[in-house]
């Protein structure tokens, strides 16, 4: 028996800098009180809500009966305003999690990216106090890692040990200097966009997210 579809649904968020374009799956008996929101990579390096890494990352929370929320960063898609190198998208994920909080009583808020995506879940997690974390491919010799704040929620780090653009022992070993750590899993062969390691990355993030479920049940 072929497993039901999630209910998929286009929307429009408020933003302070214009709409943000938005994307709702809901599997079948999804449960109520959480959405994972997901945040694509760089929108100048062609980055969108569609980027096949997110749209796994949200098909691992909807494995476990999670609501997912895709949305288009500023300037990306039907997304209003510019590209704000992070700042102004920090913004755009804090609007959209708040939206989850007052219009889907989403008390309860994952906090998925990839790449550029991570560094702003990162941030997310921190101002909204996210319930839990999966960073994929953090870009951390790009991007100001080292001055964020340490989030206190259960977090997982996923990286691919072939990724020519984010260098899997400059992962680690930002990592390990973290305090609480995440858990960091690397992927063999993976590269930065996981071609031919989807399945494997759904696989491994679903479980994690499940065993996390589990613990807060």
């Amino acid at each position: 028996m072929t497993a039901q579809a999630p209910t998929l649904q286009k929307i429009s968020i408020a933003g302070s800098a214009g709409p943000i374009e938005a994307i709702i799956e809901r599997p079948p008996g999804a449960i109520t009180g959480i959405v994972a929101v997901c945040c694509h990579p760089h929108p100048l390096y062609g980055g969108t809500m569609q980027n096949k890494v997110v749209h796994t990352l949200a098909r691992a929370a909807q494995d476990r009966g999670v609501t997912s929320l895709r949305f288009n960063f500023r300037g990306v898609g039907g997304s209003g305003g510019m590209h704000d190198k992070g700042v102004g998208e920090s913004d755009d994920a804090a609007a959209v999690a708040d939206w989850c909080r007052h219009e889907l009583g989403a008390g309860g808020l994952w906090a998925l990216g990839f790449s550029f995506g991570s560094y702003v879940a990162l941030r997310l997690a921190a101002v909204r106090e996210a319930h839990l974390l999966v960073t994929v491919a953090p870009p951390v010799q790009r991007f100001d890692f080292v001055r964020l704040e340490v989030p206190r929620c259960p977090w997982l780090v996923v990286q691919g040990d072939a990724d020519t653009l984010v260098n899997h022992e400059a992962v680690l070993g930002w990592a390990r200097d973290l305090n609480p750590a995440p858990q960091v899993e690397i992927l063999p062969g993976a590269e930065h966009f996981f071609h031919g390691r989807l399945t494997v990355l759904r696989a491994l993030v679903g479980e994690w997210l499940g065993r996390q479920l589990k613990t807060a049940g």
